[in-house]
């Protein structure tokens, strides 16, 4: 006879060959990996935590080796751009405060003074000083050949060809910022969708604030990505003014509280959400309305009881001067039209500062000189002071 095979009954009745395996608990073993240590949060202790930032990690950690050495180098981790509600710290010196009733804001806020927007002509300054030194040398020659022949006509000719000239100068020094402006409304919008990295687009959208919103200076708006209080004084002819080169019968400002931050945008055309860099001290040129808030004379000073402590906040007098306070902002869920270089990072979609200013060209139809303004262009043509609904 043949061997006879083993074989045992399962639970279900089915007998099938061999011998029953006797099931016995598992022990944790001692030998081979070490035990997961608790990290407390450190990245450079968990390897996993660290892949996914991209950081350095220590690999596995020996408890006898760290015990008593201190858990090491703590790494900051980089703003990840997730919007969240409530009150943001960071505990890195960029939350906002407040010093003497004035918000004072971090790094990663973009600061603007007054004159930060600056337009100039796309025309070589040295092509402008030797047409200006031709036209007095012109304007010389013809008075001498006028008094030497004595045939003004030299001169009604030297004029005729210099007084077009010096016209056209004064009317691009007057309309420059209106031709600009009419030229960023009628630059075409680009889908965002369809945009390559390193493209110059305008995207025109609805805009959200990011991880710092802001907050308007005088009228306490909140949820702002962009800010803007300034305080203008009159000066007469005899009048006082803080600012020493405030010129004579005109408006000079001697306070300004401008900033701006990062915030997202939602493209009209393709739906797509955008990271606008305007923060961390970017080139920002805006474009947005003002409203006079308060106009402060001699009779109406003591009317204002808040705009007295907005002077005092901020250790500004007011004794006999005439003011004026300007206001302006972008709310969240405000139309914005933002000017950039797209940038693909992952799936990470930005819109960044040009490296090269933005030139209008010529504009033959209404003898303006060629415009360029540096920086991200930002316009926003609603009422600051109208209601919008934050999204």
């Amino acid at each position: 006879m043949g061997t006879r095979i083993p074989s045992h009954q399962l639970s279900n009745g089915l007998y099938v060959s061999g011998r029953p395996e006797n099931h016995k608990e598992r022990q944790p073993t001692t030998t081979g990996s070490p035990p997961v240590p608790y990290t407390g949060g450190d990245v450079n202790n968990s390897g996993d935590l660290a892949k996914m930032f991209d950081l350095p990690h220590r690999g596995s950690l020996n408890p006898d080796r760290n015990s008593g050495s201190g858990s090491g180098q703590t790494v900051a981790l980089q703003p990840t751009g997730l919007i969240t509600s409530g009150e943001v710290r960071s505990g890195s010196g960029q939350d906002p405060s407040v010093s003497n009733g004035k918000i004072v804001y971090g790094s990663s806020v973009t600061t603007l003074g007054y004159d930060d927007v600056r337009l100039g002509f796309r025309v070589s300054r040295k092509l402008m000083w030797v047409l200006l030194v031709m036209a007095v040398m012109g304007l010389m020659v013809g008075a001498l050949l006028t008094v030497a022949v004595k045939k003004p006509v030299i001169l009604v000719v030297a004029a005729a060809v210099l007084v077009p000239a010096m016209v056209v100068i004064f009317w691009n020094c007057v309309w420059k910022k209106r031709g600009l402006l009419s030229y960023l409304r009628k630059y075409p919008d680009v889908e965002l969708r369809g945009a390559i990295d390193g493209q110059f687009v305008k995207v025109t959208g609805i805009v959200t604030c990011g991880s710092i919103p802001l907050e308007s200076s005088f009228q306490k708006v909140p949820r702002c990505v962009y800010v803007s209080t300034e305080l203008y004084e009159y000066k007469g002819l005899r009048g006082k003014s803080t600012n020493a080169k405030h010129r004579c019968f005109s408006w000079g400002c001697t306070n300004s509280e401008k900033y701006v931050s990062d915030f997202y945008i939602s493209d009209f055309q393709s739906g797509l959400r955008a990271l606008v860099k305007a923060g961390y001290g970017a080139k920002v040129a805006p474009f947005v309305k003002e409203t006079t808030v308060v106009n402060i004379t001699k009779e109406n000073r003591d009317l204002s009881p808040t705009f007295l402590q907005w002077l005092a906040d901020r250790s500004l007098t007011s004794d006999d001067r005439v003011m004026c306070l300007k206001e302006g902002y972008i709310k969240e869920g405000s139309t914005v039209s933002v000017m950039g270089v797209v940038r693909r990072h992952d799936n990470l979609l930005m819109i960044v500062p040009p490296t090269e200013p933005m030139s209008t060209g010529c504009n033959w139809s209404c003898c303006l000189l060629p415009t360029y303004v540096e920086g991200l262009v930002l316009t926003c043509d609603e009422n600051p002071n109208a209601e919008v609904i934050p999204v």
